[in-house]
């Protein structure tokens, strides 16, 4: 790359050093202003070398850069995206979508580069919180309206059970009035997370990982080890800690579930793993800090069959499963501003579950 001389910042782009995204400030010859920290970061290059430059010597292909800001110089376009690729020092290239738009400032330009990666995970996120949504109403609609045929069913079973005298048909009506409540059950479970209050207090999040630890060990007392990665520093924060509690049993239980070859083996192994995320996007908001709580189990991974549907309630990938684990999971997820991801392969399952603090 071939750069420039120097020049100092002005003290209006700074909040730009806030965001994760990577922004630069150029003037319409292509001239960098100003660039982020994000973007230094990823460059592996100062922002002091990098202002007074020229912004197109860091990609690939610096021309497109050229023709899009002589678009914008001419008033051809307000916004512009298109894709490139960015160089970085002693790194590959990177697949990044360029957003370019006019400044409030005659003949300055703000160029913002957003990975690739990160895009796609950021629309996989918007599906899955609008799917989520849809999910919600869907059952409890759904819910509702199974529940009083229910109710109905059942008592009338009872009321013909006191009227009939064979055996054969009391054997009958208690069947019926058995499936019933396993339905009216499976209902309840259905409507629990809209139903229980958000109980909002302080919470240690290793605090919930040794109780989901403890209930899985009493579950699972042989051949299963499970450890711990635990980030000392992170802080308490503010939230319902039976829900999450429950969120991450859901997915250990599943975890050691799935593990039965390898506690067969002698070698299933189940680890909590904490850390603290900076300047991290998730749910269309920034955050400068987040929680990072991994449940990852060296099983066999899930199915590709229901890779993309695995939070969807009543899928399972386990004969008997009810498919309502990760569902619960990820509505209480939800509740506190989270997300949870799943990143699976043969040997190795990942679920990360993400959360804003203080």
């Amino acid at each position: 790359m071939a750069f420039g001389k120097t020049t100092s910042s002005p003290k209006r782009f700074q909040p730009f050093d806030l965001l994760a995204t990577l922004i630069a400030v150029v003037k319409s010859d292509g001239a960098v202003l100003f660039a982020n920290a994000a973007l230094e970061d990823a460059l592996g290059t100062s922002r002091r070398t990098l202002e007074g430059s020229q912004f197109g010597a860091c990609f690939h292909e610096p021309h497109v850069l050229r023709t899009a800001i002589d678009g914008a110089r001419s008033n051809d376009f307000a916004t512009l995206r298109y894709e490139a690729m960015l160089r970085r020092v002693n790194h590959d290239l990177m697949p990044v979508q360029v957003t370019l738009a006019q400044s409030d400032k005659v003949g300055e330009l703000i160029v913002e580069l957003s990975p690739l990666e990160q895009q796609v995970r950021q629309d996989r996120e918007e599906r899955l919180l609008d799917q989520a949504q849809a999910n919600k109403e869907l059952i409890r609609n759904l819910a509702h309206e199974i529940k009083n045929p229910l109710g109905g069913i059942r008592g009338a079973a009872q009321l013909l059970q006191m009227e009939v005298e064979s055996r054969d048909l009391i054997e009958y009506t208690q069947v019926i009035i058995h499936e019933a409540d396993r339905l009216q059950t499976l209902v309840d479970r259905l409507l629990a997370p809209h139903r229980r209050p958000h109980v909002v207090g302080d919470v240690n999040i290793h605090e919930v990982c040794e109780r989901v630890r403890s209930v899985i060990l009493a579950e699972f007392p042989r051949d299963l080890h499970i450890d711990r990665d635990f980030d000392p520093s992170i802080p308490e924060f503010r939230g319902d800690r039976e829900q999450l509690i429950q969120a991450t049993l859901n997915i250990a239980h599943n975890a050691a579930q799935a593990l039965a070859e390898r506690r067969a083996a002698g070698d299933a192994r189940i680890t909590f793993k904490t850390r603290i995320a900076r300047q991290v996007i998730f749910n269309k908001q920034w955050y400068r800090l987040a929680l990072e709580l991994h449940v990852i189990d060296n099983g066999p991974g899930v199915p590709d069959t229901i890779k993309d549907r695995i939070f969807y309630p009543l899928v399972s990938g386990r004969d008997g499963g009810t498919g309502l684990g990760l569902t619960l999971a990820q509505t209480f997820v939800q509740q506190h501003h989270g997300v949870i991801e799943c990143d699976s392969v043969p040997g190795r399952t990942d679920f990360k579950i993400l959360i804003p603090l203080p």
